[in-house]
């Protein structure tokens, strides 16, 4: 519907949304001002979320997020986009990193979802919330369960929605849905490569012909997917547990749910794996039922 609404109304999902990415309309030129330019609208994009935050979680992180741009000596083997958590002692902020070195890899549809996942409120109260546990062992604050980790990130990229973040903004929510799809492609080529034991360049066709992105990054993401069985589906098992839990809570608690609690209740003990998690979640629901 949103790409019909644009203009794009012929060919396959995957044909249409590669028209879109390649759209100069949704292209900045790729100059030092316009990297400025996408660095400005996505602390705006921070800020606006900061600004709605406290309606959905108890606990504000204190601590900022830094944005930054991924340095030139490092961009040609950088993502699109990372997090890295403060450290232990808190000397050294969280912050969010962007590679900028070519302005066609950033879409203005595309700002988004991806600060919501990697930034705020994603990997960034996840880090925070950790980092603040008293005596938390050192071990604990040293391993990430990816289930646990990415499913959260993909979590408030949809709850970004519910926020009201893509309020009449259908280019935005068409970047989300972007995400969504390739999050779910993720699935099948997972599980098609190491259970149905597909071959590379069956996974990389299926992806392109999904998806409707070049062939040079979806190898690059297929050949993650090889030597790294799991790692893809653990975002959206995650995702899929995490929202489970939300819906259970929900329904039991009827009146006394409160989405901020609940979301206190996600992160107020750190990365875990998600059967202790589900545990430690049904432990609150009892809790908040005989207050």
């Amino acid at each position: 519907i949103i790409l019909q609404s644009i203009g794009y109304k012929k060919g396959s999902v995957a044909d249409r949304m590669k028209k879109v990415s390649s759209d100069a309309k949704y292209i900045l030129p790729n100059t030092d001002k316009s990297r400025q330019e996408i660095l400005t609208t996505i602390q705006a994009e921070i800020d606006n979320v900061m600004a709605i935050a406290p309606q959905y979680f108890a606990n504000i992180p204190e601590n900022k997020m830094l944005l930054k741009r991924i340095p030139v000596y490092e961009q040609d083997t950088s993502p699109l986009a990372y997090y890295n958590s403060p450290s232990l002692d808190g000397s050294r902020p969280g912050t969010y990193w962007v590679n900028l070195k070519d302005t066609a890899d950033w879409p203005t549809y595309t700002f988004k979802s991806l600060t919501y996942h990697e930034g705020v409120p994603g990997h960034h109260f996840q880090a925070v919330s950790q980092l603040a546990i008293k005596n938390m062992p050192l071990i604990r604050n040293m391993m990430f369960f990816y289930e646990y980790g990415e499913g959260w990130a993909l979590y408030v990229e949809e709850l970004a929605l519910e926020m009201g973040m893509y309020k009449n903004d259908k280019l935005g929510n068409l970047g989300r849905l972007r995400f969504e799809l390739y999050r779910a492609a993720r699935l099948v080529v997972d599980t098609g490569l190491h259970y149905k034991r597909w071959s590379r360049e069956q996974a990389i066709q299926y992806m392109i012909n999904t998806l409707g992105e070049s062939r040079e990054s979806i190898t690059r993401e297929v050949d993650r997917y090889i030597v790294w069985p799991g790692q893809a589906t653990s975002y959206k098992l995650g995702m899929i547990k995490i929202k489970h839990m939300r819906k259970k809570a929900e329904k039991l608690l009827g009146d006394k749910f409160d989405i901020r609690y609940f979301h206190d209740a996600l992160l107020q003990e750190g990365s875990m794996p998600m059967p202790a998690l589900e545990s430690h979640v049904d432990n609150w629901i009892k809790q908040e039922l005989i207050k």
